[in-house]
């Protein structure tokens, strides 16, 4: 007789219970800081677009818990977020100077060291679509960063590859030197997602950011930089145990293996109230 769906897991939705994280991508965090080793020496983070929580645990355990006297750890989301310890909390807009200015508040005048994004839209299925909204997020996270960001300082962002990742790859080398594009092997190789990592922050002589102006332009063409011997290749690393589990199968479970809940709920999701209307027949759907 076949195994039935009970009888095998996402080996990293698995993981994630046992080991006690909030959701399985807080294994591609750890993969990309094993491959860039960007956590290092850092004591002010910044989590943009937090919720549920799994980015902010793994730089909770990480940073907080190993120097809880110097560490600081900042979560920006608009959804309500279960407590961490050592992380703060705040339900506020990326796209507004008023959450730059609490957070700086929060650092006591002092900018941040790395600042991270796991935010992504709600997929479409609609590949175009997704990807351009995406990039819009990835653009509103860096023109947060820019005030953010300490000198040499390293920004990571969920990004959806596309037709236009030489774009966004072209956009953050105007303000890091040091521009990756990761997948680690948590993530599915199925999915297009992949994470972008800048380093070595450093901002364009005499540019000063706003959260209302476009990001600073740059020379960026089908004559300069897509086409012919001259064209962009940008750097991709493959990040984790390549080895080890494949994110996009399924594993075997142990006959003893217990089922545990899923650490944290969410608390306050956007669908909660449909789910209530589609109960009560209010919903046709």
């Amino acid at each position: 007789m076949g195994k039935t769906s009970k009888d095998k897991r996402d080996i990293y939705y698995r993981k994630a219970k046992e080991e006690g994280w909030r959701a399985r991508s807080a294994f591609k965090l750890l993969q990309l800081d094993e491959q860039f080793n960007f956590l290092e020496g850092v004591t002010r983070a910044v989590d943009l677009c937090a919720a549920p929580g799994s980015w902010s645990q793994v730089l909770s355990r990480k940073l907080y818990q190993t120097n809880k006297e110097k560490v600081k750890i900042v979560a920006v989301d608009l959804q309500e977020m279960a407590p961490l310890d050592g992380v703060i909390q705040i339900r506020g807009d990326i796209t507004k100077y008023q959450t730059v200015e609490q957070i700086i508040q929060l650092f006591e005048g002092e900018k941040a060291d790395i600042v991270l994004s796991d935010g992504a839209p709600d997929v479409t299925g609609m590949h175009d679509i997704d990807e351009y909204v995406q990039a819009q997020l990835i653009l509103a996270a860096l023109n947060i960063t820019l005030h953010l960001l300490r000198q040499g300082g390293t920004f990571i962002a969920k990004i959806f590859r596309g037709k236009d990742t030489s774009l966004l790859y072209s956009q953050l080398k105007i303000y890091f030197p040091w521009v990756t594009i990761a997948k680690p092997k948590s993530s599915r190789n199925s999915s297009i997602e992949a994470f972008i990592v800048g380093q070595k922050f450093s901002l364009p002589l005499g540019y000063e950011p706003t959260m209302v102006e476009p990001i600073l332009d740059h020379p960026y063409g089908l004559n300069n930089s897509q086409l012919g011997v001259n064209r962009m290749v940008v750097p991709f690393v493959a990040c984790g145990d390549l080895s080890g589990y494949d994110a996009d199968q399924s594993y075997n479970i142990d006959e003893e293996y217990e089922s545990k809940d899923a650490l944290q709920y969410p608390i306050n999701p956007p669908y909660k109230k449909a789910k209530e209307m589609k109960r009560s027949s209010q919903l046709d759907v």
